[in-house]
């Protein structure tokens, strides 16, 4: 789930980069792509530790691509809110 286009699906790049004190902004894009999207719940917080960064991008990454419940026939869209808050 994205702020700027809801929903995005397929071949995906997610990338989380530093805004300041252990603070993350994650965004995504499709594969390739030159746009991209802000992840619906970022920026996230590494508890003001910026040497997580690493670790903080594969927790992110795994998180975005475990498959959510169905509801309604469909999967639940994946967000951070909830994750990890500044």
């Amino acid at each position: 789930m994205t702020d700027e286009v809801g929903v995005v699906t397929g071949d995906l790049e997610i990338a989380t980069r530093l805004l300041n004190a252990g603070v993350f902004d994650v965004r995504v894009r499709y594969a390739g792509a030159e746009e991209w999207y802000t992840v619906a719940g970022s920026p996230v917080s590494a508890d003001g530790r910026s040497s997580l960064a690493e670790e903080l991008h594969e927790h992110v990454v795994e998180y975005l691509t475990t498959p959510r419940p169905v509801v309604g026939g469909n999967k639940e869209p994946t967000s951070l809110r909830g994750f990890l808050t500044p």
